[in-house]
Protein backbone atom coordinates (compact mmCIF):
# COMPACT_ATOMS: atom_id res chain seq x y z
CA UNK A 1 0.00 0.00 0.00
CA UNK A 2 1.17 3.52 -0.72
CA UNK A 3 1.38 6.22 1.89
CA UNK A 4 -1.75 7.86 0.54
CA UNK A 5 -4.78 7.77 2.84
CA UNK A 6 -7.88 6.32 1.20
CA UNK A 7 -11.45 7.01 2.22
CA UNK A 8 -12.25 3.33 1.65
CA UNK A 9 -9.97 0.30 1.38
CA UNK A 10 -11.13 -3.27 0.81
CA UNK A 11 -8.12 -5.59 1.17
CA UNK A 12 -7.93 -9.18 -0.10
CA UNK A 13 -11.70 -9.73 0.00
CA UNK A 14 -12.82 -13.30 -0.76
CA UNK A 15 -16.35 -14.68 -0.80
CA UNK A 16 -17.67 -18.03 -2.00
CA UNK A 17 -21.11 -19.55 -2.42
CA UNK A 18 -21.86 -23.26 -3.03
CA UNK A 19 -20.15 -24.09 -6.31
CA UNK A 20 -18.97 -20.51 -6.99
CA UNK A 21 -15.91 -18.48 -5.95
CA UNK A 22 -17.57 -15.07 -6.26
CA UNK A 23 -14.60 -13.00 -5.01
CA UNK A 24 -10.95 -14.03 -4.99
CA UNK A 25 -8.59 -11.75 -2.99
CA UNK A 26 -10.00 -8.52 -4.39
CA UNK A 27 -8.38 -5.18 -3.51
CA UNK A 28 -10.42 -2.01 -4.05
CA UNK A 29 -9.61 1.53 -2.90
CA UNK A 30 -11.53 4.80 -3.20
CA UNK A 31 -10.05 8.27 -2.67
CA UNK A 32 -11.99 11.03 -0.96
CA UNK A 33 -13.81 13.38 -3.36
CA UNK A 34 -13.62 11.10 -6.42
CA UNK A 35 -15.98 9.13 -8.65
CA UNK A 36 -14.63 5.60 -8.89
CA UNK A 37 -16.27 3.39 -11.54
CA UNK A 38 -16.49 -0.35 -10.91
CA UNK A 39 -16.96 -2.30 -14.12
CA UNK A 40 -16.99 -5.88 -15.36
CA UNK A 41 -19.22 -8.40 -17.04
CA UNK A 42 -22.26 -9.77 -15.21
CA UNK A 43 -20.94 -12.31 -12.74
CA UNK A 44 -17.58 -10.52 -12.41
CA UNK A 45 -18.24 -9.95 -8.68
CA UNK A 46 -19.03 -6.21 -8.61
CA UNK A 47 -22.33 -6.52 -6.74
CA UNK A 48 -20.97 -9.18 -4.37
CA UNK A 49 -18.06 -6.90 -3.44
CA UNK A 50 -20.45 -4.02 -2.74
CA UNK A 51 -22.77 -6.27 -0.71
CA UNK A 52 -19.79 -7.23 1.46
CA UNK A 53 -19.12 -3.52 1.98
CA UNK A 54 -22.77 -2.77 2.75
CA UNK A 55 -23.27 -5.59 5.27
CA UNK A 56 -25.59 -7.72 3.14
CA UNK A 57 -22.91 -10.43 2.85
CA UNK A 58 -20.10 -11.28 5.27
CA UNK A 59 -16.79 -11.77 3.47
CA UNK A 60 -15.03 -15.11 4.07
CA UNK A 61 -11.66 -13.36 4.42
CA UNK A 62 -10.15 -9.92 3.99
CA UNK A 63 -10.43 -6.54 5.69
CA UNK A 64 -12.39 -3.32 5.17
CA UNK A 65 -11.11 0.11 6.26
CA UNK A 66 -13.19 3.28 6.31
CA UNK A 67 -11.17 6.47 6.84
CA UNK A 68 -8.27 4.29 7.96
CA UNK A 69 -10.30 2.48 10.65
CA UNK A 70 -10.88 -1.25 10.31
CA UNK A 71 -14.60 -1.94 10.13
CA UNK A 72 -17.17 -4.55 9.21
CA UNK A 73 -20.88 -3.93 9.06
CA UNK A 74 -23.19 -6.69 10.30
CA UNK A 75 -26.16 -5.31 8.35
CA UNK A 76 -27.11 -2.45 5.99
CA UNK A 77 -28.44 -0.30 8.81
CA UNK A 78 -25.03 -0.30 10.48
CA UNK A 79 -23.47 0.68 7.14
CA UNK A 80 -25.91 3.56 6.69
CA UNK A 81 -25.34 4.84 10.23
CA UNK A 82 -21.60 4.89 9.53
CA UNK A 83 -21.92 6.87 6.29
CA UNK A 84 -21.98 4.09 3.66
CA UNK A 85 -25.06 4.29 1.42
CA UNK A 86 -26.03 2.14 -1.56
CA UNK A 87 -28.64 2.75 -4.26
CA UNK A 88 -29.50 -0.59 -5.79
CA UNK A 89 -30.35 -1.08 -9.47
CA UNK A 90 -33.63 -2.75 -8.47
CA UNK A 91 -35.41 -0.26 -6.21
CA UNK A 92 -36.90 -1.62 -2.98
CA UNK A 93 -39.39 1.02 -1.87
CA UNK A 94 -42.76 1.25 -0.13
CA UNK A 95 -44.85 2.47 -3.05
CA UNK A 96 -48.04 2.89 -0.98
CA UNK A 97 -46.41 5.49 1.29
CA UNK A 98 -45.37 9.05 0.52
CA UNK A 99 -41.85 10.22 -0.33
CA UNK A 100 -40.90 11.52 3.11
CA UNK A 101 -42.05 8.25 4.71
CA UNK A 102 -39.67 6.40 2.40
CA UNK A 103 -36.81 8.81 3.07
CA UNK A 104 -37.14 8.52 6.86
CA UNK A 105 -38.35 4.94 7.22
CA UNK A 106 -37.12 3.53 10.54
CA UNK A 107 -35.92 6.90 11.86
CA UNK A 108 -39.02 9.11 12.11
CA UNK A 109 -38.57 12.36 14.07
CA UNK A 110 -41.00 12.54 16.97
CA UNK A 111 -42.84 15.17 18.97
CA UNK A 112 -43.43 13.26 22.18
CA UNK A 113 -44.98 9.94 21.11
CA UNK A 114 -46.33 11.36 17.84
CA UNK A 115 -44.42 11.41 14.53
CA UNK A 116 -43.44 15.00 13.68
CA UNK A 117 -44.65 15.29 10.07
CA UNK A 118 -43.62 18.93 9.75
CA UNK A 119 -40.03 18.04 10.65
CA UNK A 120 -40.21 15.13 8.15
CA UNK A 121 -41.40 17.50 5.42
CA UNK A 122 -38.81 20.20 6.20
CA UNK A 123 -35.97 17.65 6.32
CA UNK A 124 -36.93 16.02 3.01
CA UNK A 125 -37.60 19.37 1.31
CA UNK A 126 -34.20 20.72 2.34
CA UNK A 127 -32.42 17.70 0.80
CA UNK A 128 -34.50 17.97 -2.39
CA UNK A 129 -33.74 21.71 -2.64
CA UNK A 130 -30.05 21.03 -2.12
CA UNK A 131 -30.02 18.41 -4.91
CA UNK A 132 -32.29 20.32 -7.28
CA UNK A 133 -35.12 17.76 -7.08
CA UNK A 134 -38.46 19.47 -7.71
CA UNK A 135 -40.98 16.99 -6.24
CA UNK A 136 -43.41 17.48 -3.34
CA UNK A 137 -42.26 15.23 -0.43
CA UNK A 138 -45.93 14.48 0.39
CA UNK A 139 -46.62 12.76 -2.96
CA UNK A 140 -47.21 8.99 -2.83
CA UNK A 141 -44.13 7.22 -4.14
CA UNK A 142 -46.20 4.89 -6.33
CA UNK A 143 -47.41 7.91 -8.32
CA UNK A 144 -43.87 8.74 -9.49
CA UNK A 145 -42.08 7.51 -12.59
CA UNK A 146 -39.21 5.03 -12.21
CA UNK A 147 -36.71 7.83 -12.85
CA UNK A 148 -38.25 10.05 -10.15
CA UNK A 149 -38.19 7.13 -7.71
CA UNK A 150 -34.50 6.70 -8.53
CA UNK A 151 -33.89 10.33 -7.57
CA UNK A 152 -35.78 9.80 -4.29
CA UNK A 153 -33.56 6.80 -3.49
CA UNK A 154 -30.42 8.85 -4.16
CA UNK A 155 -31.76 11.63 -1.92
CA UNK A 156 -32.40 9.05 0.82
CA UNK A 157 -28.81 7.82 0.55
CA UNK A 158 -27.53 11.40 0.76
CA UNK A 159 -29.75 12.04 3.82
CA UNK A 160 -27.56 9.68 5.85
CA UNK A 161 -24.68 12.12 5.35
CA UNK A 162 -22.92 9.54 3.23
CA UNK A 163 -19.13 9.40 3.06
CA UNK A 164 -19.34 6.58 0.52
CA UNK A 165 -22.22 6.41 -1.97
CA UNK A 166 -22.59 3.30 -4.14
CA UNK A 167 -24.70 3.78 -7.29
CA UNK A 168 -25.59 0.52 -9.09
CA UNK A 169 -26.70 1.14 -12.70
CA UNK A 170 -28.22 4.53 -11.70
CA UNK A 171 -29.10 5.65 -15.26
CA UNK A 172 -30.71 2.42 -16.54
CA UNK A 173 -34.18 4.02 -16.37
CA UNK A 174 -33.24 7.67 -16.92
CA UNK A 175 -33.63 9.92 -19.95
CA UNK A 176 -30.67 11.93 -21.23
CA UNK A 177 -31.91 15.04 -19.41
CA UNK A 178 -32.41 13.10 -16.16
CA UNK A 179 -28.95 11.55 -16.54
CA UNK A 180 -27.43 15.02 -16.85
CA UNK A 181 -29.25 16.06 -13.65
CA UNK A 182 -27.90 12.96 -11.88
CA UNK A 183 -24.37 13.80 -13.02
CA UNK A 184 -24.74 17.30 -11.53
CA UNK A 185 -25.73 15.70 -8.20
CA UNK A 186 -22.77 13.30 -8.37
CA UNK A 187 -20.33 16.15 -9.06
CA UNK A 188 -21.85 18.19 -6.21
CA UNK A 189 -21.36 15.30 -3.76
CA UNK A 190 -17.86 14.58 -5.09
CA UNK A 191 -16.86 18.21 -4.59
CA UNK A 192 -18.04 17.95 -0.97
CA UNK A 193 -15.58 15.10 -0.38
CA UNK A 194 -17.91 12.14 -0.85
CA UNK A 195 -16.49 9.02 -2.48
CA UNK A 196 -18.84 7.80 -5.23
CA UNK A 197 -18.65 4.19 -6.41
CA UNK A 198 -20.32 4.10 -9.80
CA UNK A 199 -21.37 0.74 -11.32
CA UNK A 200 -22.54 0.86 -14.91
CA UNK A 201 -22.36 -1.02 -18.22
CA UNK A 202 -22.56 2.26 -20.16
CA UNK A 203 -18.90 2.79 -20.94
CA UNK A 204 -19.34 6.24 -22.52
CA UNK A 205 -20.96 7.34 -19.24
CA UNK A 206 -18.11 5.90 -17.18
CA UNK A 207 -15.51 7.79 -19.19
CA UNK A 208 -17.58 10.98 -18.82
CA UNK A 209 -18.21 10.95 -15.07
CA UNK A 210 -15.36 8.93 -13.48
CA UNK A 211 -11.98 9.89 -12.06
CA UNK A 212 -10.77 6.29 -11.70
CA UNK A 213 -11.96 2.95 -13.07
CA UNK A 214 -11.51 -0.52 -11.55
CA UNK A 215 -12.15 -3.53 -13.79
CA UNK A 216 -13.13 -6.94 -12.37
CA UNK A 217 -13.32 -10.27 -14.15
CA UNK A 218 -14.36 -13.71 -12.83
CA UNK A 219 -14.30 -12.54 -9.19
CA UNK A 220 -10.81 -11.04 -9.44
CA UNK A 221 -9.32 -7.55 -9.60
CA UNK A 222 -7.90 -6.94 -13.09
CA UNK A 223 -6.87 -3.28 -13.20
CA UNK A 224 -7.37 0.19 -11.71
CA UNK A 225 -6.55 3.12 -13.98
CA UNK A 226 -7.27 6.83 -14.34
CA UNK A 227 -10.35 7.33 -16.51
CA UNK A 228 -8.51 9.86 -18.68
CA UNK A 229 -6.03 7.12 -19.71
CA UNK A 230 -8.77 4.72 -20.88
CA UNK A 231 -10.84 4.24 -24.02
CA UNK A 232 -14.01 2.25 -24.66
CA UNK A 233 -12.04 -0.46 -26.46
CA UNK A 234 -9.48 -0.70 -23.64
CA UNK A 235 -12.21 -1.10 -20.97
CA UNK A 236 -14.02 -3.76 -23.02
CA UNK A 237 -10.77 -5.63 -23.58
CA UNK A 238 -10.01 -5.62 -19.82
CA UNK A 239 -13.58 -6.70 -19.01
CA UNK A 240 -13.83 -9.65 -21.38
CA UNK A 241 -10.15 -10.64 -21.47
CA UNK A 242 -9.95 -10.38 -25.24
CA UNK A 243 -10.46 -7.89 -28.05
CA UNK A 244 -14.15 -7.53 -28.91
CA UNK A 245 -13.88 -6.36 -32.50
CA UNK A 246 -17.61 -6.18 -33.24
CA UNK A 247 -20.34 -5.06 -30.85
CA UNK A 248 -23.02 -6.79 -32.93
CA UNK A 249 -23.15 -10.19 -34.61
CA UNK A 250 -23.64 -10.27 -38.40
CA UNK A 251 -27.28 -10.09 -39.52
CA UNK A 252 -27.84 -13.51 -41.07
CA UNK A 253 -31.64 -13.60 -40.84
CA UNK A 254 -33.75 -13.19 -44.00
CA UNK A 255 -37.26 -11.77 -43.42
CA UNK A 256 -39.94 -13.54 -45.43
CA UNK A 257 -43.76 -13.45 -45.58
CA UNK A 258 -45.90 -11.37 -43.21
CA UNK A 259 -46.59 -13.27 -39.97
CA UNK A 260 -48.30 -10.55 -37.87
CA UNK A 261 -50.57 -7.64 -38.79
CA UNK A 262 -51.56 -4.95 -36.30
CA UNK A 263 -54.35 -2.69 -37.56
CA UNK A 264 -55.45 0.59 -35.94
CA UNK A 265 -54.71 -0.65 -32.41
CA UNK A 266 -55.82 1.83 -29.72
CA UNK A 267 -55.52 1.32 -25.96
CA UNK A 268 -58.69 1.23 -23.90
CA UNK A 269 -57.42 3.36 -21.04
CA UNK A 270 -55.67 6.60 -21.97
CA UNK A 271 -52.93 7.67 -22.16
CA UNK A 272 -51.96 4.73 -24.32
CA UNK A 273 -51.29 3.82 -27.95
CA UNK A 274 -53.47 5.36 -30.67
CA UNK A 275 -54.24 3.98 -34.14
CA UNK A 276 -51.07 1.89 -34.37
CA UNK A 277 -50.72 -0.16 -37.56
CA UNK A 278 -47.75 -2.19 -38.81
CA UNK A 279 -46.68 -5.57 -40.16
CA UNK A 280 -44.09 -8.05 -38.88
CA UNK A 281 -42.51 -10.61 -41.17
CA UNK A 282 -41.40 -14.14 -40.43
CA UNK A 283 -37.69 -14.06 -39.57
CA UNK A 284 -37.70 -10.29 -39.02
CA UNK A 285 -36.33 -8.28 -36.08
CA UNK A 286 -38.48 -5.16 -35.83
CA UNK A 287 -37.03 -2.56 -33.49
CA UNK A 288 -39.20 -0.13 -31.52
CA UNK A 289 -37.61 3.22 -30.62
CA UNK A 290 -38.99 6.28 -28.85
CA UNK A 291 -38.48 8.61 -25.93
CA UNK A 292 -39.55 7.82 -22.37
CA UNK A 293 -43.37 8.13 -22.35
CA UNK A 294 -43.72 7.26 -26.04
CA UNK A 295 -45.81 4.15 -25.09
CA UNK A 296 -43.37 1.53 -26.40
CA UNK A 297 -44.10 -0.79 -23.46
CA UNK A 298 -47.85 -0.21 -23.81
CA UNK A 299 -47.62 -1.33 -27.43
CA UNK A 300 -46.17 -4.71 -26.42
CA UNK A 301 -48.55 -5.10 -23.47
CA UNK A 302 -51.57 -4.38 -25.68
CA UNK A 303 -50.49 -6.92 -28.29
CA UNK A 304 -49.91 -9.49 -25.51
CA UNK A 305 -53.29 -8.85 -23.88
CA UNK A 306 -52.20 -7.56 -20.49
CA UNK A 307 -53.39 -4.08 -21.51
CA UNK A 308 -56.86 -3.78 -23.06
CA UNK A 309 -57.62 -2.18 -26.40
CA UNK A 310 -60.79 -0.37 -27.45
CA UNK A 311 -60.22 -0.50 -31.20
CA UNK A 312 -58.15 -2.37 -33.74
CA UNK A 313 -57.25 -5.89 -34.77
CA UNK A 314 -54.34 -8.31 -34.42
CA UNK A 315 -53.94 -10.95 -37.13
CA UNK A 316 -51.53 -13.89 -37.03
CA UNK A 317 -51.05 -15.62 -40.39
CA UNK A 318 -54.04 -13.62 -41.65
CA UNK A 319 -56.37 -14.93 -38.91
CA UNK A 320 -57.86 -12.67 -36.24
CA UNK A 321 -56.54 -13.42 -32.74
CA UNK A 322 -58.05 -12.19 -29.50
CA UNK A 323 -55.32 -11.98 -26.86
CA UNK A 324 -57.71 -11.16 -24.03
CA UNK A 325 -55.09 -12.08 -21.41
CA UNK A 326 -51.53 -13.42 -21.18
CA UNK A 327 -52.59 -17.09 -20.97
CA UNK A 328 -54.54 -16.73 -24.21
CA UNK A 329 -51.64 -14.89 -25.83
CA UNK A 330 -49.24 -17.74 -24.96
CA UNK A 331 -51.66 -20.31 -26.45
CA UNK A 332 -51.90 -18.15 -29.57
CA UNK A 333 -48.12 -18.27 -30.04
CA UNK A 334 -46.99 -15.00 -28.41
CA UNK A 335 -44.30 -14.48 -25.74
CA UNK A 336 -43.41 -11.34 -23.76
CA UNK A 337 -40.06 -10.57 -22.16
CA UNK A 338 -40.92 -7.75 -19.73
CA UNK A 339 -38.90 -4.59 -19.05
CA UNK A 340 -38.70 -4.93 -15.26
CA UNK A 341 -36.87 -8.25 -14.97
CA UNK A 342 -36.98 -8.48 -11.18
CA UNK A 343 -40.52 -7.17 -10.67
CA UNK A 344 -42.31 -9.00 -13.50
CA UNK A 345 -39.80 -11.38 -15.09
CA UNK A 346 -38.38 -13.75 -12.50
CA UNK A 347 -39.48 -15.58 -9.36
CA UNK A 348 -36.40 -14.42 -7.49
CA UNK A 349 -36.29 -16.91 -4.61
CA UNK A 350 -37.20 -19.93 -6.72
CA UNK A 351 -34.93 -22.20 -8.73
CA UNK A 352 -33.58 -21.87 -12.25
CA UNK A 353 -35.66 -24.95 -13.12
CA UNK A 354 -38.92 -23.41 -11.86
CA UNK A 355 -38.20 -20.17 -13.72
CA UNK A 356 -37.38 -22.09 -16.91
CA UNK A 357 -40.54 -24.22 -17.09
CA UNK A 358 -43.25 -22.06 -15.50
CA UNK A 359 -44.64 -20.58 -18.76
CA UNK A 360 -44.93 -24.10 -20.23
CA UNK A 361 -46.23 -25.80 -17.09
CA UNK A 362 -49.39 -27.27 -18.69
CA UNK A 363 -47.21 -29.43 -20.95
CA UNK A 364 -45.66 -31.21 -17.95
CA UNK A 365 -48.96 -32.12 -16.26
CA UNK A 366 -50.20 -35.68 -16.60
CA UNK A 367 -53.45 -36.41 -14.68
CA UNK A 368 -52.55 -33.70 -12.18
CA UNK A 369 -48.95 -34.87 -11.65
CA UNK A 370 -45.97 -32.92 -12.99
CA UNK A 371 -43.40 -34.83 -15.05
CA UNK A 372 -40.20 -33.99 -13.15
CA UNK A 373 -37.96 -35.83 -15.60
CA UNK A 374 -39.25 -33.81 -18.58
CA UNK A 375 -38.94 -30.55 -16.59
CA UNK A 376 -35.32 -31.43 -15.77
CA UNK A 377 -34.58 -32.26 -19.43
CA UNK A 378 -36.09 -29.01 -20.69
CA UNK A 379 -34.20 -26.97 -18.09
CA UNK A 380 -30.99 -28.63 -19.30
CA UNK A 381 -31.87 -27.49 -22.84
CA UNK A 382 -32.21 -23.91 -21.57
CA UNK A 383 -28.94 -23.98 -19.57
CA UNK A 384 -26.88 -25.67 -22.28
CA UNK A 385 -28.53 -24.08 -25.32
CA UNK A 386 -28.26 -20.52 -23.97
CA UNK A 387 -24.98 -20.97 -22.09
CA UNK A 388 -26.49 -20.09 -18.70
CA UNK A 389 -23.85 -19.93 -15.96
CA UNK A 390 -25.41 -21.50 -12.86
CA UNK A 391 -24.09 -23.97 -10.23
CA UNK A 392 -27.20 -26.16 -10.72
CA UNK A 393 -30.83 -26.24 -11.84
CA UNK A 394 -31.85 -25.86 -8.18
CA UNK A 395 -29.93 -22.60 -7.66
CA UNK A 396 -32.26 -19.66 -6.85
CA UNK A 397 -32.39 -17.49 -9.98
CA UNK A 398 -31.99 -14.33 -7.89
CA UNK A 399 -28.37 -15.32 -7.14
CA UNK A 400 -27.42 -15.35 -10.84
CA UNK A 401 -26.07 -12.33 -12.72
CA UNK A 402 -28.53 -10.17 -14.67
CA UNK A 403 -27.35 -11.55 -18.00
CA UNK A 404 -27.86 -15.13 -16.89
CA UNK A 405 -31.29 -14.31 -15.45
CA UNK A 406 -32.24 -12.83 -18.82
CA UNK A 407 -31.05 -15.94 -20.66
CA UNK A 408 -33.25 -18.12 -18.43
CA UNK A 409 -36.28 -15.94 -19.20
CA UNK A 410 -35.58 -16.13 -22.95
CA UNK A 411 -35.20 -19.90 -22.59
CA UNK A 412 -38.50 -20.07 -20.71
CA UNK A 413 -40.30 -18.53 -23.65
CA UNK A 414 -38.47 -20.66 -26.22
CA UNK A 415 -39.90 -23.76 -24.49
CA UNK A 416 -43.39 -22.49 -25.39
CA UNK A 417 -42.28 -22.39 -29.07
CA UNK A 418 -43.75 -18.92 -29.79
CA UNK A 419 -44.20 -17.51 -33.26
CA UNK A 420 -43.96 -13.88 -32.14
CA UNK A 421 -41.51 -12.86 -29.42
CA UNK A 422 -42.05 -9.43 -27.82
CA UNK A 423 -38.90 -8.19 -26.05
CA UNK A 424 -38.91 -5.07 -23.86
CA UNK A 425 -35.40 -3.75 -23.08
CA UNK A 426 -33.86 -7.26 -23.11
CA UNK A 427 -30.28 -5.98 -22.58
CA UNK A 428 -30.93 -3.41 -19.82
CA UNK A 429 -28.35 -3.71 -17.04
CA UNK A 430 -26.36 -6.35 -18.94
CA UNK A 431 -22.66 -6.17 -19.72
CA UNK A 432 -21.17 -5.88 -23.18
CA UNK A 433 -20.19 -9.56 -23.46
CA UNK A 434 -23.60 -10.88 -22.38
CA UNK A 435 -25.28 -8.33 -24.67
CA UNK A 436 -23.46 -9.83 -27.65
CA UNK A 437 -24.74 -13.29 -26.67
CA UNK A 438 -28.31 -12.01 -26.39
CA UNK A 439 -28.04 -10.25 -29.76
CA UNK A 440 -26.89 -13.56 -31.24
CA UNK A 441 -29.84 -15.36 -29.59
CA UNK A 442 -32.26 -12.84 -31.10
CA UNK A 443 -30.74 -13.28 -34.57
CA UNK A 444 -30.86 -17.08 -34.15
CA UNK A 445 -34.56 -16.83 -33.27
CA UNK A 446 -35.20 -14.83 -36.44
CA UNK A 447 -33.23 -17.44 -38.41
CA UNK A 448 -35.63 -20.07 -37.04
CA UNK A 449 -38.54 -18.14 -38.55
CA UNK A 450 -39.71 -16.32 -35.42
CA UNK A 451 -40.97 -12.76 -35.63
CA UNK A 452 -39.23 -10.54 -33.06
CA UNK A 453 -40.38 -7.11 -31.84
CA UNK A 454 -37.52 -5.53 -29.92
CA UNK A 455 -37.98 -2.41 -27.75
CA UNK A 456 -34.81 -0.60 -26.70
CA UNK A 457 -33.71 2.80 -25.39
CA UNK A 458 -30.27 2.26 -26.94
CA UNK A 459 -30.50 3.45 -30.52
CA UNK A 460 -27.11 1.95 -31.35
CA UNK A 461 -28.33 -1.58 -30.67
CA UNK A 462 -31.55 -1.04 -32.63
CA UNK A 463 -29.48 0.12 -35.59
CA UNK A 464 -27.03 -2.73 -34.99
CA UNK A 465 -29.34 -5.76 -35.08
CA UNK A 466 -32.78 -4.76 -36.39
CA UNK A 467 -34.08 -5.07 -39.96
CA UNK A 468 -36.59 -2.23 -39.60
CA UNK A 469 -37.27 0.28 -36.85
CA UNK A 470 -40.71 1.52 -35.78
CA UNK A 471 -40.47 4.85 -33.95
CA UNK A 472 -43.17 5.66 -31.37
CA UNK A 473 -44.08 9.26 -30.61
CA UNK A 474 -46.56 10.02 -27.82
CA UNK A 475 -48.54 6.81 -28.42
CA UNK A 476 -48.52 7.06 -32.22
CA UNK A 477 -46.23 5.81 -34.92
CA UNK A 478 -43.78 8.53 -35.88
CA UNK A 479 -42.45 6.40 -38.74
CA UNK A 480 -41.23 2.96 -39.84
CA UNK A 481 -38.03 2.65 -41.89
CA UNK A 482 -35.40 0.09 -42.83
CA UNK A 483 -32.63 0.25 -40.22
CA UNK A 484 -29.97 0.89 -42.84
CA UNK A 485 -31.79 4.07 -43.90
CA UNK A 486 -31.85 5.53 -40.39
CA UNK A 487 -29.37 7.12 -38.01
CA UNK A 488 -29.76 8.42 -34.45
CA UNK A 489 -30.66 11.93 -35.59
CA UNK A 490 -33.45 10.68 -37.89
CA UNK A 491 -34.81 8.46 -35.11
CA UNK A 492 -34.92 11.42 -32.69
CA UNK A 493 -36.73 13.54 -35.31
CA UNK A 494 -39.40 10.85 -35.74
CA UNK A 495 -39.66 10.35 -31.97
CA UNK A 496 -40.53 14.06 -31.54
CA UNK A 497 -43.14 14.07 -34.32
CA UNK A 498 -46.26 14.19 -32.10
CA UNK A 499 -44.87 15.90 -29.00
Amino acid sequence: MSGETYLLEMRNISKSFPGVQALDNVNFRVKRGTVHALVGENGAGKSTLMKCLFGIYKEDSGEIYLEGVKTSFSNPRAALENGVSMVHQELNQVLQRNIMDNILLGRYPRKGIVVDEKKMYDFTKSIFDDLGINIDPRVKLGDLSVSQRQMVEIAKAVSYDAKILVLDEPTSSLTQQETEHLFKIIKLLRDRGCGIIYISHKIEEILNISDEVTVMRDGQWIATENAKDLTTDKIISLMVGRELTNRFPPKTNKPKDVILEVKNLTGKYQPSIQNVSFELRKGEILGVAGLVGSRRTELLETIFGIASHSEGEILLHGKLVDNKDSATAIKNGFALLTEERRATGIFEGLSVRFNSVIANIDNYANFGVLDGKKMKEDTSKVIEGLNVKTPSQNTPIGTLSGGNQQKVIIGRWLLTDPEVLLMDEPTRGIDVGAKYEIYQLIIDLANRGKGVIFVSSEMSELLGICDRILVMSNGRIGGIEDADKLDQEKIMTLAAKYL
